[in-house]
């Protein structure tokens, strides 16, 4: 009897637990574009940003603006901590993920037309800070890196400290912002370390998400239970025979 009851504790312990993993898995969202206004665009990879795009203005940045012929509008300004400044006649304009080449131009169009028949505009930062790539998600260091000269995804998620436990290998992404418009890249990493695809080109203030996978935490969530299933098996094999 003793016996015959642990094997029914034991079929609905394992039932219980077969019903979460199919729910985890049910939850799992492998789909991608499918939010509202983005599209799935037909490109082989992500283009590259402008060469001037490679620095945009971040907060708390101090930036020197001349307006030519308007000296009481020139001068140093210093970006708030979402990247705004306030400047005058305008009030808060927002810089912040701007280079300094667009930052002129929109400070430019505020100003034309309303104060200045054709102004003409240069933002130049104090201090370029370094250029950086941010690597989150399942990496073992999470943070912001240098990117120096060439750089790939690959050495990208190695000098965060390589991939992290529970790493989807083939769902890692790359956020890249061209002339306004956002592009996101899916890679299969696995595949790349393999040499099965080329490892691709990282830029500055680009954003590498490496995925979660939810299948290798079931193994792990199937191996907590190790010890009720091992003595479970040892019940069931004995009734059989």
């Amino acid at each position: 009897m003793k016996r015959l009851n642990a094997v029914k504790n034991f079929k609905i312990a394992l039932s219980g637990l077969v019903l979460v993993l199919a729910l985890s898995a049910c939850a799992t969202d492998r789909s991608y574009g499918t939010a509202s206004g983005v599209e799935v665009a037909e490109l082989e990879q992500l283009p590259p940003p402008r060469v001037e795009n490679l620095y945009v203005i971040g907060p708390q940045e101090a930036l020197e603006i001349e307006v030519v012929g308007a000296e009481r509008l020139s001068g140093k300004y210093l970006t708030d901590g979402d990247g705004r400044v306030a400047f005058p006649l305008i009030g808060l304009i927002n810089l912040g993920g701007l280079a300094p080449s667009d930052a002129a131009d929109l400070i430019a169009d505020y100003l034309r037309g309303r104060y200045l028949l054709n102004p003409q505009v240069r933002v130049l930062p104090e201090e370029i800070p370094l250029p950086t790539v941010s690597v989150g998600g399942q990496v073992n260091k999470p943070g912001e890196y240098p990117v120096l000269g060439r750089q790939s995804l690959l050495r990208v998620v190695n000098q965060a400290g390589g991939l992290a436990e529970y790493a989807k290998l083939d769902d890692v992404l790359v956020l890249r912002t061209v002339g306004g418009q956002r592009y996101i890249g899916a890679y299969n990493i696995q595949g790349i370390q393999r040499g099965n695809y080329p490892d691709p080109t990282v830029y500055p203030n680009d954003i590498v998400v490496v995925g979660d996978s939810p299948s290798r935490r079931r193994v792990d969530a199937i191996l907590r239970f190790a010890p009720l299933l091992s003595t479970s098996a040892i019940l069931i094999d004995r009734i059989g025979r």
